[in-house]
């Protein structure tokens, strides 16, 4: 949130310009950098005729919150009111969302999306938007958990007529999803009136919802069972919502044997790119469409497997790899879900294939010719070997050879990491994945960053954790030697060793060997904590806290980081493959890692003055050598 008062306060600060400085100020200390002139417009032009409407309604007192940020999540409602309800004087909630718009119309046959001259492609209804924020909220905030009565949503289109947006109202079912235009700001006041007391003040209401227990994140693994058999486990948020929305409007249009589309969805880590290929997935499948999940990553296959299908083997044939469609027939699915899409290969043969198989046929090409509507999620930060080639442009480019209509929907929430925003920039930032070099990191009370001067004192932290009911796993990069799978009842060989402390990497194979899990479930099974993950045993999953120990192929020399191929261990990289894509694809590697967690992460380097860079980044400040013996654990 950036901002809360009175209706009465927030108008007067609002008409000397006051309020927009603070508004201003404080974004830049919540996210790192300047609102957009539009953001900022917004608030100049939305802000005054709501609070002039709250003071007309009589409903000065009433709480205003501005840019209030929901939990778990890097998305904000513009404004959420606080007050007590007029009959029942139980706290009452009103959450808005400002619009701009003088027109908007319904997209196509699908009334949850709309078109806006304003936007190339189309967004999420209004009505729609605020319902789900306000479904979120009850979902995540102990202060209306069991009360969804108290809380209420409406979009306020003060530019519109009621003609240039009267195709919108469709939708509105219930008092989570209203509309009103400035030409009905009679009715407005009126409902305004109908949820917030104009007696009392709302100061005690917002507190109560500010004070609100944040509900624990669902994690998509514990409840992928009840997804994809039973029903949608997850709300999903505007340009999300807008992404599954397209694919199966899409997939009505592919009823016509002839017609074909694709559709691309963008995002990184945590953005909820897997939690819509998943419900998409359900979807389709309680439908009875012919659709399939696939991805090239075998733990997240093997993973769904086991926990979606347990026990239906129908469920568990729903998911595939991305080579699994070399003989397929053309249009033979409905529907491909091609889930972590930036791990496709240029084709699909490796050392398994059959001679009478073996084709030069591209993968991308495969994964579109068997689908009438195949559907990429890709994250182009995570490439992390030689010949993973999924990217945007390679399957624009495939699409435009069959003359192919293509759809891409970037998503830029944040569900992971606390869904802070500004912790996933950070870490982009510091890789120099993103221009402007690192930056220190500054604490937003959503995701915990700390430094450990020790593997011992990661492990530690991470143990100490594990006691108070969290998830753990400590992974690491790719710099030391694998051993052979030890046999069963022998030890796990310890491979990743740091002075004198030493653990084993996670089991490579598909059996558990001395109380370890199999590779595929190193990240799900509690009885992966022992051991060292990689990337990718790491990718596509999330746990709470996640400890990384950058090893010696990342280090920090004066103001730049080097990649020192030699000390990597990754058999993938061969003499053949550049520095420069050694180089980037070990930023990525480190990404992937430093992206897992949902609560905290806590990275140790084996590197000395990386080390101390980290100290430098994460506190602000350089270790002090007189007290190097006494400082603790460090983070923020």
């Amino acid at each position: 949130m950036l901002f809360r008062a009175s209706a009465t306060t927030v108008a007067v600060m609002a008409l000397d310009g006051s309020l927009f400085l603070h508004l201003t100020d404080q974004f830049v200390h919540t996210h790192g950098y300047g609102p957009g002139t539009a953001e900022v417009r917004s608030w100049k032009r939305s802000i005054p005729l709501l609070t002039a409407a709250l003071t007309d309604a009589g409903l000065g007192d009433v709480e205003v919150m501005l840019e209030y940020a929901l939990p778990l999540n890097s998305k904000r409602a513009d404004v959420v009111l606080a007050g007590l309800h007029p009959v029942t004087r139980e706290p009452s909630y009103v959450v808005v969302e400002l619009k701009q718009w003088s027109q908007a119309a319904p997209h196509e046959d699908d009334p949850t999306l709309c078109d806006v001259d304003a936007y190339a492609h189309p967004v999420l209804n209004p009505v729609e938007q605020v319902r789900r924020y306000c479904d979120y909220l009850v979902n995540f905030n102990g202060a209306v958990a069991g009360h969804a009565k108290r809380i209420h949503g409406l979009a306020f289109l003060h530019n519109a007529t009621e003609a240039g947006v009267a195709g919108l109202r469709e939708i509105e079912r219930d008092g989570q999803g209203l509309l009103f235009t400035g030409e009905r700001r009679g009715a407005f006041l009126e409902y305004l009136r109908s949820k917030l007391s104009d007696e009392h003040p709302g100061a005690h209401a917002a507190d109560e919802l500010l004070a609100g227990a944040t509900v624990p994140s669902k994690q998509l693994i514990s409840v992928a069972a009840q997804e994809v058999r039973e029903r949608q486990q997850f709300v999903l948020l505007d340009e999300q919502q807008v992404a599954y929305r397209m694919v199966l409007n899409a997939v009505e249009r592919a009823k016509d044997a002839d017609h074909k589309e694709i559709v691309i969805v963008t995002g990184g880590p945590g953005t909820g790119k897997s939690v819509i290929a998943l419900q998409l997935l359900g979807e389709l499948y309680r439908r009875g469409i012919a659709a399939v999940h696939a991805t090239g990553s075998q733990s997240f296959t093997k993973t769904m497997r086991k926990v979606a299908g347990s026990r239906k083997r129908e469920v568990q044939d729903l998911f595939k790899y991305f080579n699994s469609f070399m003989t397929a027939d053309k249009n033979s699915l409905k529907v491909l879900i091609c889930d972590e899409a930036h791990r496709i290969r240029e084709t699909s043969v490796n050392r398994y294939t059959r001679a009478a198989l073996r084709s030069a046929k591209p993968q991308i090409d495969e994964l579109i010719d068997v689908a009438s509507v195949p559907v990429f999620f890709l994250d182009e930060h995570q490439v992390v070997r030689p010949g993973e080639m999924g990217t945007v442009d390679e399957i624009r480019e495939a699409a435009a050879r069959r003359d192919i209509e293509c759809h891409v929907v970037p998503l830029d929430s944040q569900f992971r990491c606390g869904g802070s925003a500004a912790y996933l920039r950070w870490v982009v930032r510091l890789l120099g994945l993103e221009p402007g070099g690192p930056v220190v990191w500054e604490p937003d009370d959503r995701m915990r960053l700390l430094v450990a001067d020790s593997p011992e004192e990661l492990e530690a932290f991470l143990v100490a954790r594990r006691a108070e009911g969290y998830g753990a796993r400590m992974s690491a990069g790719y710099c030391w030697r694998w051993s052979p799978e030890p046999k069963p009842g022998e030890p796990l060989a310890l491979d990743v060793v740091i002075g004198s402390w030493a653990r084993p990497w996670n089991l490579r194979g598909d059996r558990s060997v001395s109380g370890a899990p199999p590779s595929a479930l190193w990240a799900t099974d509690p009885a992966g904590f022992g051991q060292i993950g990689c990337v990718y045993t790491a990718q596509g999953f999330e746990y709470d806290w996640s400890g990384v120990i950058v090893g010696p192929d990342l280090v920090w020399r004066g103001n730049r980081w080097i990649t020192d191929r030699t000390a990597s261990k990754d058999p993938v990289f061969n003499k053949s493959t550049p520095d420069s894509d050694v180089d980037r694809l070990i930023r990525n590697t480190y990404k992937v890692l430093l992206t897992r967690g949902m609560v905290g992460t806590i990275v140790y380097s084996a590197d000395a003055e990386t080390r101390e860079k980290l100290r430098e980044l994460v506190l602000g400040r350089p270790k002090s050598r007189a007290s190097a013996v006494e400082e603790p654990l460090v983070g923020r």
